[in-house]
């Protein structure tokens, strides 16, 4: 059996960035002294003339990508997702969303999985902060190739967006041939029982426990939920309804605020439906080696698979 190939999200939109600018001169791309970490030197190295190095200074990097858009550009705004959600939230809100300007911003080393660095620097609270803002549409890939087609997406778009990616490598699980359409969910598998709807690197996990469940016996819906903010409620609600009316909702972001409180909110007004939310219970991260916190944090298949089980047993 051939290895499975692992990559970051944060890579696949930097390259997809890459290959995007080549057809698009009003591609400007920014970063604020984070260019290795979060993948947009490759950026640099194809189009130098295109790149403006901020440095340690998100809300100027926020306020130039506001300018840059009012003069013609397509700005793509990159940094580690504490500091774009945090440091620089009140420059997204007002001159930008208030605004309602064509900027791109990018937040990597979104949730636990940046191990390393420690709970300063895993932002939980991301979707959270971005769903909060009228005129923002918040996108999560599930992997590489998703977060690749996600910058032409981002493009096509006309107003503020804003992308979370990952630090770790995860599975490649999805193709480039696959059509992304913007406030979509993407039906990974069809099931009756039990309807999954994850974001993000958690999308992966929740394929992982499908198809452990497939094995038992039970037949679990997928759902990747690629675009957050506007969200799909009308395929989660079918599919919810198809499945019995159970449903479990999957992110590596803290619990309020997230997808899970915008898929209830979509479903309060629903009969017989039974939750569940495997997400970070209200929490902040911590260093560690990253199996051991995913562990911790119970971003696992297994988890999502207990929490599976009980919703069916229910």
């Amino acid at each position: 059996m051939a290895d499975v190939v692992k990559k970051a999200t944060r890579h696949g939109y930097s390259e997809g960035l890459v290959e995007l600018a080549a057809k698009h001169e009003d591609i400007i791309c920014l970063d604020a002294d984070l260019g290795h970490a979060t993948g947009s030197l490759v950026f640099r190295e194809a189009y130098p003339d295109r790149y403006i190095e901020t440095g340690i200074a998100e809300q100027d990097l926020i306020g130039m990508a506001a300018g840059l858009a009012r003069t013609g550009f397509v700005p793509f705004a990159n940094s580690f997702a504490v500091f774009t959600a945090g440091r620089a939230f009140e420059i997204i809100r007002n001159a930008v969303c208030y605004s309602n300007v064509n900027v791109k911003i990018v937040g990597s080393h979104s949730g636990i999985t940046p191990a390393g660095d420690g709970g300063t620097h895993q932002c939980i609270e991301d979707i959270a902060a971005m769903r909060s803002l009228p005129n923002m549409t918040v996108l999560s890939p599930c992997d590489f190739n998703q977060a690749k087609l996600m910058a032409e997406v981002m493009y096509e778009h006309q107003g503020p967006c804003y992308m979370r990616t990952s630090r770790e490598p995860m599975p490649i699980f999805t193709s480039l041939e696959d059509k992304i359409e913007l406030g979509k969910a993407q039906v990974l598998r069809d099931g009756k029982d039990v309807c999954i709807v994850a974001t993000g690197v958690m999308t992966c996990l929740a394929k992982e426990a499908a198809e452990q469940l497939a094995a038992e016996g039970i037949d679990a819906a997928l759902l990747n939920i690629h675009t957050i903010k506007p969200l799909d409620m009308d395929s989660i609600k079918a599919y919810t309804k198809k499945c019995g009316g159970r449903v479990l909702v999957c992110e590596e972001a803290n619990m309020y605020g997230g997808l899970g409180e915008a898929v209830a909110y979509g479903l309060v007004n629903e009969d017989g439906i039974s939750f569940d939310h495997v997400a970070v219970m209200d929490r902040f991260g911590q260093s560690g080696l990253s199996g051991e916190l995913l562990e911790e944090y119970g971003i696992t298949a297994a988890n999502i698979k207990e929490h599976a089980e009980k919703l069916v047993k229910r």
